[in-house]
């Protein structure tokens, strides 16, 4: 469907564009500024459709919040989506529900008996995810907990073949350091907003959620359990999997 005008608004006040753990005064400019508004069209226009009860959720999110931006948007739900049917996933962990946009796209892709547990930290958002994903027909998919994501990875068991991290910056790297042990041998974290809007480029830029973003780029890029690689989606998004070994030397 191609991009309505609007559809990825501009970013309202906050510290967070992912999720709500937690909110600041940060102000920056427009997601789009990453990529070429024409390209960025372009390429939403040739990827799969949104489905109607998708279109739904950002047209009832835009009417309710301000912060709609905080969606994922259609380009990278599809990706995320895809994502699942790629790495054939049966557990899915979201730090960072919003109002479900991402958590019904990833599960599209689930098989019969898939599961994502999504964490939320504020109980307004949370009832209002859910009652997308009520009226979705995904609601035997799709737990939305309530609460700090810490608390919740902390009590959980078992492996996660996707993991998709979308919420205050500052916590990445305590997110991350919480998702690694529960992440499947041939399973893929993916992180949000890892480019935000640029300002990563920025040495000098003081904000607590820019700051925590370079040290997190850097801490994942250097970290010898894993492998990465930042794709320029929309507002940047990092795939993370265990190392793969080396096979042997190049010929």
């Amino acid at each position: 469907m191609p991009r309505a005008p609007g559809e990825y608004p501009q970013p309202a006040a906050s510290c967070d564009r992912g999720r709500s753990e937690q909110v600041g005064s940060d102000r920056r400019q427009p997601v789009d500024a990453i990529v070429d508004p024409a390209i960025e069209q372009y390429a939403a226009e040739h990827s799969s459709e949104e489905p109607a009860h998708l279109a739904e959720v950002a047209r009832t999110t835009r009417a309710a919040s301000d912060q709609a931006n905080m969606m994922v948007g259609r380009l990278e739900g599809r990706l995320l989506r895809m994502l699942v049917h790629l790495t054939r996933a049966q557990r899915v962990l979201e730090i960072g529900t919003f109002t479900g946009y991402s958590a019904l796209s990833m599960a599209e892709a689930l098989p019969s008996g898939g599961r994502i547990v999504t964490c939320e930290l504020d109980p307004e958002r949370a009832a209002m995810a859910r009652r997308h994903i009520e009226q979705s027909g995904y609601g035997d998919r799709i737990e939305v907990m309530i609460g700090p994501a810490l608390d919740t990875i902390g009590g959980l068991t078992g492996r996660f073949d996707l993991v998709f991290i979308d919420a205050d910056k500052p916590s990445y790297a305590a997110y991350y350091d919480a998702v690694l042990p529960l992440l499947a041998p041939n399973g893929v974290i993916a992180v949000d907003n890892v480019l935000w809007s640029g300002r990563v480029l920025d040495p000098s830029d003081r904000d607590a959620s820019t700051r925590a973003l370079i040290e997190f780029n850097e801490m994942v890029l250097r970290d010898p359990r894993v492998d990465c690689v930042m794709l320029t989606v929309r507002d940047g998004l990092t795939l993370i999997s265990r190392a793969v070994p080396a096979s042997g030397s190049a010929r």
